[in-house]
């Protein structure tokens, strides 16, 4: 792992690995517990004498509370120091999981909920930049990718573990183990992470801000997630109806897609580190070529097998890539760019989910595919107009300077 968080000339340190472990724990930890309601709704549904459909506003309310408070809670906390402020959001955090893993009501679990999505909200927005301030500029892509390496570990791997844990010991053990294993996270933290400011992302030269960049990125996240969220919310009945799939295979296949997402880490961070200007718009095509062939060929189980998991690398190589020049092009304070694009990653997911509702009841469900790779095709669209656009002017500028 050191070779790989290295750049030449910059060996990593080993605190700042340890403290890139904790962080990395710390995400872990936090999608496991966004998600784990889902797994678990008819345990809390029962436990606290409530509907499914007000235990699944325990996801719901989540969400909605993370894409609305990141910004402006991280312009509140801009000026805190970046270990005290860490420090705080993970103690919140093993203090509210224990409150949801003790709540006596519905009330007080779902305050517990809102207290989470609150350290959610400024967690993602400041863990990035932290972590890519701990490593030489030229590996950023990599850190990236090893942070949200660890968000896609908790899709695949520390949502169905908490879910087995919470059907088989309760649904408050696995709130408390995960109160735990963020505990240990904490004391990481508060060890290897460096007490003074962590060093400016920016202060080498392959920062460059830029306005109108940066907001052609948010624009193509919320089409491409918007398109991602509107197919995947769908992705259940599309591989049992459409494709014939047993319901006996479906978790096998979603753990495909998942695991070739945390395989395509090395991908990711070395496309974004090494190859920037295709980092962006290459991931992005590939996710709606394979959303469109599940509209065409979705009736191939094969078929269906490679596009799933071809889906499931392009998602999270997408991601990493366009967060990294995200964070290259981000005008301003920097955690405040940071936070504008975690919130629309979350607008476009629940835009797609929410358009995927009011569409599925005129288009069939294999129509839902479609409709969401061409979304992300929008995206598509977007990025290479941008750089027609950026290139009109150099070529004018170039055929200027060769006249005699």
């Amino acid at each position: 792992m050191r070779r790989w968080l290295s750049a030449p000339g910059a060996e990593a340190e080993p605190a700042a690995i340890w403290a890139l472990c904790a962080l990395m724990t710390a995400t872990f930890c936090l999608v496991t517990t966004e998600h784990l309601p889902v797994g678990l709704l008819p345990e809390i549904s029962s436990g606290v004498g409530v509907s499914l459909s007000a235990a699944g506003q325990l996801v719901t309310g989540y969400a909605i509370t993370v894409t609305l408070l990141t910004v402006p809670l991280t312009y509140a906390t801009r000026r805190v120091p970046r270990r005290p402020l860490l420090l705080g959001l993970l103690t919140v955090f093993v203090v509210a999981g224990l409150g949801s893993a003790l709540a006596p009501n519905y009330t007080l679990l779902l305050v517990s909920r809102a207290v989470t999505a609150l350290v959610h909200a400024v967690f993602w927005a400041v863990v990035t930049v932290t972590a890519i301030g701990l490593f030489a500029p030229a590996v950023r892509g990599r850190i990236l990718a090893t942070v949200y390496g660890a968000a896609s570990t908790a899709t695949i791997v520390g949502v169905p573990a908490g879910s087995w844990v919470g059907q088989h010991a309760g649904w408050r053990v696995a709130f408390l183990a995960l109160s735990g294993i963020g505990l240990l996270a904490l004391a990481t933290v508060a060890l290897f992470l460096p007490a003074t400011a962590v060093a400016d992302p920016r202060t080498d030269d392959s920062a460059a801000p830029d306005t109108s960049r940066y907001v052609v990125l948010l624009v193509t996240i919320v089409l491409a997630l918007a398109g991602l969220s509107l197919a995947s919310t769908y992705t259940v009945p599309f591989l049992t109806d459409v494709s014939g799939f047993s319901a006996a295979a479906v978790a096998p296949l979603l753990l495909l897609r998942g695991a070739a997402g945390v395989a395509s880490v090395t991908v990711a961070g070395n496309l974004g580190d090494r190859h920037p200007n295709m980092a962006t718009t290459v991931p992005v095509a590939m996710l709606s070529l394979s959303l469109i062939g599940m509209y065409l060929a979705g009736t191939v189980p094969l078929v269906m097998v490679v596009l799933t998991a071809i889906s499931g690398f392009a998602v999270f190589v997408m991601i990493t890539t366009l967060t990294n020049e995200l964070l290259v092009v981000a005008p301003g304070n920097l955690y405040i760019a940071s936070a504008g694009g975690n919130a629309v990653f979350n607008a476009g997911t629940a835009i797609g989910a929410a358009s995927g509702g009011v569409v599925l009841s005129d288009i069939s469900v294999r129509d839902t595919a479609l409709a969401g790779g061409l979304l992300v095709a929008a995206a598509v669209m977007v990025l290479l107009g941008d750089q027609m656009f950026r290139r009109a002017p150099r070529a004018a500028h170039e055929r200027a300077t060769d006249l005699p």
